[in-house]
């Protein structure tokens, strides 16, 4: 018998939650949808986007313990329809991006969040 999945919500550990809730509500646009605290220990924060179809789980640990980005995680991907608009914001905002090439076939820019994740934003 199969056993159909489906992706339920990606978990990344964040240092500052309200620098990150600013970078993933106010720039990308996400909306918080829950938040659960977990005693004294940590505060998880569930966002998602106007679909409601996958969800982003950032969790805070309230110890202040630092965290180091294993190589196993590569990037969380956001589809635009106005990338020119993106990278105005990105500009504003001083942040470092890389954008695709012209020759590209696709139409896109890597920028980091406040913790240092790749976040890809694709044209269409």
């Amino acid at each position: 018998m199969l056993v159909v999945m489906q992706l339920a919500h990606t978990m990344i550990r964040v240092r500052d939650l309200d620098e990150t809730l600013a970078f993933y509500t106010g720039f990308l646009g996400l909306r918080e949808v829950r938040r659960k605290p977990i005693g004294d220990e940590a505060t998880l924060v569930f966002l998602t986007d106007e679909r409601e179809s996958y969800y982003i789980e950032l969790t805070y640990n309230h110890d202040g313990r630092g965290y180091e980005l294993g190589d196993q995680f590569g990037h969380l991907a956001f589809h635009v329809d106005d990338l020119d608009a993106v990278v105005e914001r990105v500009e504003a905002n001083g942040w470092w991006y890389r954008r695709s090439k012209p020759e590209s076939a696709s139409n896109y820019i890597f920028v980091k969040d406040p913790n240092g994740y790749d976040i890809e934003i694709l044209q269409g």
